[in-house]
């Protein structure tokens, strides 16, 4: 591929320069595209096309195929010299042809972090100028929502030096690169092996993520997942159906709370043999193993009734509907407990970076985390998963034992 001065000496030496073919095709039409309605597609850039193409298929479950090619640009089948010369306003891209059954959009962004530096929106490594830019750019608004979760936790990480500015853009038009670069770490090993190891990629995603390189794609496996498996506290990903809603608010009857409330004293948290029997292997997961759940794709993310949330293990309320908000984050997001002691902060060196984790006071459930990035007046954010939690409708407290706080829930700050 020739890059900028240095690496095009490279590509000369490699023999690289040769006859240029017009890109073919949009966004599904490519003759390198497979013939497959039931599979999922998504659209990321990452700098040099090649390594891209190559992280996903060699590295990624699920991925059918890796597609080289241009996105971002106006200019109607561009070829590679046009655009390599940044003169189309596209950059290298690779369009990804998943089986959304086997790994998720989340899944996929995971591989996307660890093959490029989403900190550097002017080229990637030895690659510079726009047409080496990195983005996502998605399909519809839920890969949209996903993406935007996933960017916000990476931020939130502190595992950059640096801003995350990888740009996050609606997708418009792909066009497939000419033949050659296609699948070029299989056609050409030793050439590419020879610029990935110049580029500096590797060497840098080697110093940032260090022993976290690789992805346990379990999580991230929608129907093979291991229910048990334990978590390292990146995205869970069980879909949760909108059935699961209702089901979840009647839950309470289901464990004996009505008319009962919860009482510290008497309480006696289940073995793990009967929790694993009453609780959803998504919701053991969360509580016990200290799991996340999807964004998005959970129960109370978008839940605007009033009502009280209660641990889903012990019944002990935790948040009122009244401190609820919209965080855009794609979990049920609160400025503020309902009470000062009913949960307990931790720290968390699992995922990213340092985080603050925040556990039930009483049966030691993991909840989510706590961020400094909420609204007034606390300016906290609460970031808790539905799964640890069981919501009470206003209308239903009386009966399920909850009384006492029909006078705290209220209808959501936004």
């Amino acid at each position: 591929m020739m890059k900028q001065v240095g690496i095009a000496a490279l590509i000369l030496m490699a023999g690289l320069i040769g006859v240029q073919l017009s890109a073919t095709a949009d966004s599904g039409n490519s003759k390198h595209a497979p013939d497959d309605p039931s599979l999922a597609v998504a659209t990321f850039a990452g700098g040099c096309f090649w390594c891209v193409e190559a992280a996903f298929e060699e590295k990624v479950p699920g991925i059918e195929e890796a597609v080289s090619g241009y996105a971002g640009g106006e200019e109607k089948n561009p070829t590679y010299d046009q655009v390599s010369a940044g003169r189309t306003g596209h950059t290298e891209a690779v369009q990804v042809y998943y089986d959304p059954e086997k790994i998720t959009y989340e899944g996929l962004l995971q591989a996307l972090w660890r093959m490029m530096n989403p900190t550097d929106a002017k080229g990637q490594f030895v690659d510079r100028g726009s047409q080496y830019r990195p983005a996502i750019f998605y399909h519809n608004d839920k890969q949209r929502q996903i993406a935007e979760a996933s960017k916000k936790a990476l931020e939130e990480s502190g595992r950059y030096d640096n801003p995350v500015v990888i740009e996050i853009v609606p997708f418009e038009s792909f066009y497939a690169a000419e033949d050659y670069h296609q699948d070029y770490y299989k056609k050409s090993p030793v050439r590419y092996n020879v610029y990935t190891f110049n580029s500096g990629r590797y060497q840098f995603i080697d110093r940032v993520w260090g022993e976290d390189q690789k992805v346990d794609y379990s999580k991230y496996d929608p129907e093979g997942r291991d229910p048990a498996a334990s978590m390292d506290g990146s995205p869970a990903e069980e879909t949760v159906s909108s059935a699961d809603a209702a089901s979840a608010d009647a839950e309470w009857a289901d464990r004996g709370m009505p008319g009962t409330g919860f009482d510290p004293v008497s309480f006696e948290k289940p073995s793990e043999e009967e929790l694993r029997k009453h609780l959803t292997p998504l919701q053991y997961e969360v509580t016990q193993e200290d799991g996340t759940e999807r964004a998005y794709d959970n129960p109370y993310w978008d839940e605007k009734r009033p009502g009280l949330y209660v641990d889903i293990v012990s019944g002990e309320p935790l948040y009122s509907s009244s401190d609820k908000y919209k965080s855009n984050t794609g979990w049920p997001s609160f400025i503020r407990a309902i009470g000062e002691d009913v949960v307990v902060t931790r720290e968390d060196r699992s995922w990213f970076g340092v985080r603050t984790e925040l556990r039930s006071a009483v049966a030691d459930s993991h909840l989510g985390h706590l961020f400094e990035d909420g609204p007034p007046p606390t300016g906290l954010r609460h970031c808790i998963n539905s799964a640890a939690l069981t919501f009470i409708p206003k209308e239903d407290l009386e009966q399920a034992g909850y009384g006492e706080y029909v006078d705290q829930v209220g209808d959501p700050i936004s």
